[in-house]
This record gives C-alpha cells, structure tokens and sequence, in this order.
C-alpha cells in the first residue's frame, strides 16, 4: 500500500496505475474508521484493479462549536485497516495541500436546495463544505467510481447531484448501512456515547422504523407519522433536530403517487449528533 501527502504524487500515482488498465475506485474518509469504512472498500475491491481511500478531517464542514478539534484522529490504525483490506493508494493530505489560500478564499461548490434542507438547516454551511472538499478530491484522485455510505444519505444524494451538475465522468456507489446488533448505524461520533446513552441510541433507528410502519400501514397520514416519531424521541431522551419522509433521489416532499420513500432522523444524545435514515416503498 502506498501512501502520499501532496497532489503532484498522488497523480503519478494514479497515472503509473492506470497504465495497468482496469477501473480506480475511490473511498474518501476523515479516518477514525470503523466496520462501515471498511465495508465500503470490501464493496468494490473486487470489482476494480485499484482502490483509493484519502483521510482528511475537513474544516470547511464543520460549523461554530462543533468538534473539529474534538474529532478523533487515528491515522496509524486507520491505515492499518486500510493494508489489510487491501486497499492500494491512501492520500493523506494537509489543510495546505486542500486548500492553498486558506479555507476561506476558497472556491466552493453548493448545490442548490439539498444544502439547506434537512441536516443543512441544522448546520449551516456543512454541505458547501462536503461538496466543496469532495468536488476537490475528485479533481484530484479523477476517479472512475466514488463510493459513499448511505448512512449520510443527504451527502449522498448532494455528491451524486454534484457529479451530474458538473458532468463529471464519475459513478457514485451507494452502499447500505453498517449496523450494530441493536440496529445502531456504526458512526465515529458515537464513542461520545455515555454507557447510559448507548443503551438509549437504538432508539433512533427503531422510531424510524415505526414511521415507515405507520405509514406503509396509513399512508395519507405522512405529517402525523412525523410528528409522532419526533415526539417519540423527545420521550426517549434525544433532542431531536428532525423526523422527515422524503423522496427516495431528491429528497423532495413526496407527492401523493411517490411510492419510493425514505425515512430520516438527526437528533442529539448527549455529546453526539445522531443521524439514520430507512429506504422504504409505501403502498
């Protein structure tokens, strides 16, 4: 496994790779990584010749009293992880190396509506910087597959507008969520989980399950399944920031004949910012 800090590297890299032929995929990270991480890499290891991942704790996407400074960092075991899941090329750069002038002279990328929905409303300013970061990435490591989590389901439908909107000749892999026995989805924020709060996180992803129940079993009831799984959390212990039914794709308001839908919830517990999201089709 090779592993580079600057641009004009990392491109040679690549470059000396793609002379052996076959597809780069590629698995941007901030590191801390965990069973998810790496299930996006077991996902298209065999499916191409070369795997990229890239580590970088990105500042632009972190607001005001977030826990960038907080973040866990865990570079040596996270690139332990990555040799042993086979993965070829790992690019680690700097805030220097991402952004030359400063994180705030540079050029950002937003997308329409998708960044101020949702998690967007909540955190202003966070998907300009996932896009932004992404978009560089890609400009970077040009590869032929991107592969993201569908756990941050937001990001990901912004990262696959991003990519048509810019015509960039990329494929965006989905890959389902990687839970724990009791339905956690795996996140690096959740060892800000008190033993306490651990028992109680579950919580989040069964009250999502019993909004897509409600409405697969009353589907003219939508604003009601809503209401009833943010009041159900509140009860739970979790301040929640949202309990919404989307479009599956474009995380429109569903009109009366979508029937591809998904529920999604961000709530906190303690030190930690929740997020989950559930796929379902309605009746």
């Amino acid at each position: 496994m090779i592993v580079v800090n600057d641009i004009s590297s990392i491109r040679a890299v690549v470059r000396d790779r793609r002379t052996e032929g076959g597809e780069l995929a590629f698995v941007p990270t901030m590191g801390n990584l965990h069973a998810g991480h790496l299930r996006l890499v077991e996902t298209v290891r065999t499916r191409v010749c070369t795997v990229v991942a890239s580590i970088y704790v990105n500042p632009l996407q972190f607001g005001e009293n977030e826990d960038f400074n907080d973040y866990p960092r865990t570079l040596e075991e996270d690139l332990a992880a990555l040799r042993a899941h086979g993965v070829d090329i790992v690019f680690v750069p700097d805030d220097s190396t991402m952004y030359p002038c400063g994180p705030d002279l540079q050029t950002k990328v937003e997308v329409p509506r998708l960044t101020v929905i949702l998690c967007g409303q909540h955190r202003p300013g966070h998907f300009v910087g996932v896009a932004t970061v992404v978009n560089r990435l890609f400009n970077i490591v040009q590869p032929d597959l991107a592969v993201f989590g569908k756990k941050d389901y937001q990001q990901l439908t912004i990262i696959r507008r991003m990519v048509t909107d810019l015509a960039m000749p990329i494929r965006v892999l989905g890959v389902d969520t990687v839970r724990e026995a009791d339905g956690l989805a795996l996140s690096s924020r959740n060892r800000y989980l008190s033993t306490e709060q651990r028992a109680v996180a579950p919580g989040l992803y069964g009250t999502l399950c019993s909004v897509r129940d409600s409405i697969k079993h009353c589907r003219a009831d939508l604003p009601g399944s809503e209401r009833d799984g943010f009041e159900k959390l509140k009860r739970l212990g979790f301040v929640p920031d949202y309990v919404s039914v989307r479009r599956q794709g474009d995380l429109d308001v569903p009109a009366q004949q979508d029937r591809r839908l998904v529920a999604l919830a961000a709530a906190r517990l303690g030190n930690a910012r929740l997020i989950d999201n559930i796929e379902f089709e309605s009746p």
